[in-house]
């Protein structure tokens, strides 16, 4: 059987496959200590919970093919209760996860040899869709100086003739940093006066750090309407198996996302849409905030113990919950780290690998997304390698 080259072409997603060398330790007996995934370990709000334990064994037909009206119109009322802004539901699409949001997003807009201009490092799975449909991938290099995102100067520096659009994530996977309003505004300012389209991801939007007034980070749609955003109940809603998520596009473009979803996948889970209502909820956002002062808890244990053994993290993260830290001290590659730290102390990791070329020999990812006990354990672990390193 031949088969395609586009399957040939992609990558491992290195966060699984590093996430997979855990069992080997696992099935010896041992406890391992899982940072290499970005997995909320709390799970949905118990209103969700609830809401889906009362649709099981009710009927549940095929929905809309653009995810139910009520659901639509209750993410629009989280937009304008969380940031200020009014958005009409029906240019809000419902998506079974993230994942669909992109693939339906990358499939009306991408052409074979659009160039299409990404930050490096980012998440890998963002640019596999856009070469998946034919796009040039141009990864711009960025540094702990840009705090590892694009700027407007390197997005300017680097557009092409041929460049028809960008992908931004702010906050971003793998370094957890995120894009200031005033430059985010400017990058997009650029790329609409030259014609070209905006993907910002929004995955992490609501855990990034509040402002001095409390109020969350800005989404892109208070100053650019014409962005396309994805986001996800995965992160901040902590659905990860429900796949889940929502686009917001334009309202020119929601006729096209209606027919590729209807020929892609249907429609989205309905008992997922029907429990997820829940999540807008007084009671449920109540829950998911105390969730997200936890994590920033959790950071902050992480990078005082991290710096406590001598790993380096070159940017504080501000919001999606990982430290992208520094591996080049230690006389291991970003890959070695990771090979050695499951087999030696019980610790998976990620590589910077998986993110892009910029650093992936230098960089680890790890996830605080478990518990605050779990992570004094980890750090532990890695200082007591650290310490044989040394030694050795």
């Amino acid at each position: 059987m031949k088969l395609s080259q586009r399957a040939q072409s992609i990558d491992p997603f290195f966060a699984m496959e590093f996430g997979k060398r855990a069992a080997v330790p696992e099935a010896q007996g041992h406890r391992v200590i899982k940072l290499s995934l970005g997995e909320p370990d709390f799970g949905p709000p118990p209103a969700v919970l609830e809401a889906a334990r009362e649709l099981v064994g009710g009927a549940l037909p095929y929905t809309a093919a653009l995810g139910t009206p009520a659901l639509r119109a209750a993410i629009a009322g989280f937009y304008l209760r969380e940031h200020g802004v009014t958005i009409d539901p029906n240019r809000i699409i419902v998506t079974a996860g993230a994942s669909a949001a992109l693939l339906l997003v990358t499939a009306a807009l991408v052409d074979a040899g659009d160039e299409v201009i990404v930050g490096d490092p980012s998440y890998p799975c963002n640019r596999q869709f856009l070469s998946s449909f034919g796009a040039r991938v141009k990864l711009v290099a960025t540094d702990a100086a840009s705090r590892f995102q694009l700027s407007r100067d390197s997005v300017r520096a680097n557009w092409t003739a041929q460049t028809r659009g960008l992908m931004i994530a702010t906050p971003s996977n793998p370094t957890g940093t995120s894009v200031s309003p005033s430059e985010l505004r400017a990058i997009c300012d650029w790329a609409r006066e030259h014609g070209a389209w905006r993907i910002v991801d929004e995955i992490y939007l609501n855990l990034g750090d509040r402002d001095e007034a409390g109020r969350p980070p800005q989404t892109v749609l208070a100053f650019d309407d014409g962005a396309i955003v994805i986001n996800s109940f995965s992160k901040y809603f902590g659905m990860t198996g429900w796949r889940l998520g929502w686009t917001v596009v334009p309202e020119a473009m929601v006729p096209t996302m209606e027919r590729l979803a209807q020929n892609y996948y249907i429609c989205p889970s309905t008992l997922s849409q029907g429990a997820a209502l829940a999540c807008f909820t007084a009671e449920s956002l109540d829950v998911c905030e105390a969730r997200r002062v936890e994590f920033a808890r959790r950071r902050a244990l992480v990078l005082a113990g991290l710096a406590g053994i001598g790993l380096p993290v070159p940017v504080p993260p501000d919001g999606a919950f990982y430290v992208y830290f520094d591996v080049s001290g230690t006389g291991l590659t970003a890959r070695e780290f990771c090979e050695r730290a499951p087999e030696e102390v019980h610790v998976a990791l990620t590589p910077g690998k998986d993110f892009g070329h910029v650093g992936a020999d230098r960089y680890v990812r790890l996830s605080y997304a478990t518990s605050a006990e779990n992570l004094q354990e980890a750090v532990r672990r890695l200082g007591t390698f650290m310490a044989g390193l040394h030694s050795a």
